[in-house]
């Protein structure tokens, strides 16, 4: 069942990732990473028992004495190392966008070239074709990382990647002692490794996706309370081509309406000599915000500079700000009425 469960995911990740090419332009990059991800859905599902018995099927006594899906597993991750070496190219600064689609030629001439050899002479060859190219990966890999949506992507794909060279290694050292190397599933290989491998690198292949939109989520659940009441106060905000939208874009759409609603609310761009400049802290100008928002005949006066997001701010960082002040106030409001 997990041999199963795991091509399913791998096929999601790969379907996900043709799903960007169709809807951004279709690089270099964004194509080979559709290569290696579907590279390793087929490796995937080629090691499914179900799968790979009929596959052996078709040549019973094997090809050259191994069998047909051990020859599509071996063809499976050396595309995928070629495919994400073409990735890997392109994140150094001496690869220019220029010469990206030339490299990419070149590596994926080199790629074809290991297949044929590793399918018609030896095994071996390939497998360490696949482990220099994991090296390669892995060195790029952490040379790109950092603390952002698409660093711990890459760090999810490289950690997958590292894995598959160990793994590779392992395959090595089994061909090079006589011994036969049982595709992963076979009793005494490291089936879930592979498969861990597997799914490591379809995450990281769609992790900035799959982030955006639980960000998304979250930002539209947090400013919730805060758009429903100045949405009733100034429904001319909503624009007719908003209505219907990704939870990305309908997220970006709200924040657009909040900034929207509080600055009409402020009358405009009129500035109030009453309201004086905002604070420097962005919890103290944010609570202020909120209790105007709640009550905008109150004590509180408002002008449209604090409306504006504070510098060093993102417009969806200072819109989440007031919507954790407002819905704080507004708990408190409700404690003290009971």
């Amino acid at each position: 069942m997990t041999f199963w469960l795991t091509a399913l995911l791998v096929w999601m990740a790969a379907g996900a990732r043709v799903g960007r090419v169709l809807v951004k332009p279709a690089t270099t990059a964004r194509v080979a990473i559709v290569v290696a991800v579907a590279a390793v859905a087929v490796a995937a599902t080629v090691t499914i028992p179900e799968v790979g018995v009929p596959l052996d099927h078709l040549a019973p006594h094997g090809i050259r004495g191994r069998s047909v899906a051990d020859h599509a597993q071996l063809a499976a991750w050396l595309l995928f190392a070629v495919a994400t070496s073409v990735v890997a190219a392109a994140a150094w600064p001496v690869v220019s966008r220029r010469n990206l689609r030339q490299i990419a030629a070149m590596i994926y001439a080199a790629g074809l070239v290991a297949v044929a050899i590793a399918l018609a002479w030896s095994a071996t060859f390939g497998w360490v074709a696949v482990l220099l190219a994991c090296g390669f990966i892995a060195v790029t890999g952490l040379r790109n990382l950092d603390w952002t949506a698409l660093g711990r992507g890459i760090a999810l794909y490289t950690s997958g990647t590292v894995v598959v060279g160990v793994l590779s290694v392992l395959t090595i050292r089994r061909l090079l002692v006589a011994e036969d190397a049982a595709r992963p599933g076979e009793p005494g290989w490291f089936w879930p490794a592979w498969q861990a491998a597997s799914l490591l690198i379809a995450v990281g292949a769609v992790w900035i996706v799959l982030e955006l939109w639980a960000r998304a989520r979250l930002l539209l659940r947090q400013i919730r309370l805060l758009h429903r009441v100045l949405l009733e106060r100034f429904p001319e905000v909503v624009a007719h081509d908003q209505l219907g939208s990704t939870t990305q874009l309908k997220a970006s759409d709200q924040v657009a309406q909040i900034l929207d609603a509080l600055y009409l609310q402020s009358g405009g761009g009129v500035e109030l000599a009453a309201a004086g400049p905002p604070p420097r802290s962005i919890g103290e100008r944010a609570d202020q915000v909120a209790r105007w928002a709640r009550e905008p005949l109150g004590e509180v006066v408002i002008d449209a500079r604090w409306i504006a997001p504070p510098e060093g701010l993102s417009p969806r960082g200072w819109v989440q700000a007031i919507a954790r002040a407002y819905e704080g106030a507004d708990r408190r409001a409700s404690a003290r009425s009971r």
